[in-house]
């Protein structure tokens, strides 16, 4: 059996608004109700988890009682960073589990289902991949005295997720302690030594965290390109 981690312990500050951005609507519905529905359409069977805070569980039943939302998922209580609450959620698959697990952003409801399927492929024939995408943007290197200089794209690409693991290989980088060093899901892998192997993500993958973020979300409604 696949699991899927979805954390979406945002506050929204960003966006200005009274509820937290996951429950924000695109198109009449809540982001991450669009987000569980992605990894749903991937695989039926899939086994879901939700990392909630603990004080937007009970609004988020309601949401679904609201939306008659009825896709089977575990939720689970967030922690105070992402590492931990990656963390809550591998711990709320039975320990006799194997398989993959992926952990992905519950703001980002454009996932393709491709982008999962290569994913979970790649991960199948390694231990973990990642979803990237190449720069477009010039980059420049700002240093701390506010100097800078040009570097060069082609070196780097942008990072997207799902982040899909092999479940022993995920809990055995969880279990480490925290480290600042710790901006994804990946670098906690990549901290046992391991490398992370990279699939093609898909441009349309955005996460929602901005009022501009939601024009574009509500575009990509009504021009779906995945």
């Amino acid at each position: 059996m696949n699991h899927v981690i979805i954390v979406a312990g945002g506050q929204g500050l960003r966006m200005g608004a009274d509820v937290p951005k996951q429950f924000l609507p695109v198109g009449g519905r809540p982001i991450l109700m669009r987000t569980i529905e992605r990894f749903h359409a991937y695989d039926g069977a899939m086994n879901i988890i939700l990392v909630l805070p603990e004080s937007q569980q009970a609004y988020w039943r309601q949401l679904c009682r609201d939306h008659h939302f009825d896709i089977a998922h575990t939720v689970v209580v967030g922690g105070a960073t992402r590492f931990e609450s990656s963390r809550n959620g591998l711990d709320a698959i039975p320990e006799d589990a194997d398989g993959l697990v992926g952990i992905h952003d519950g703001v980002r409801p454009f996932v393709s289902i491709d982008t999962i399927e290569r994913c979970f492929d790649a991960a199948e024939d390694a231990y973990a991949a990642i979803p990237v995408l190449p720069v477009t943007d010039t980059l420049r290197y700002v240093d701390r005295l506010g100097g800078g200089k040009n570097v060069l794209r082609s070196d780097y690409r942008v990072v997207q997720t799902p982040q899909v693991f092999d479940i022993a290989l995920a809990r055995r980088a969880f279990s480490q302690p925290f480290r600042e060093s710790f901006t994804d899901d990946a670098s906690v892998v990549e901290a046992l030594g391991c490398q992370v192997p990279m699939v093609e993500g898909n441009r349309e993958n955005i996460k929602v965290t901005t009022p501009f973020d939601l024009i574009i979300a509500e575009a990509l409604l009504r021009h779906p390109t995945t």
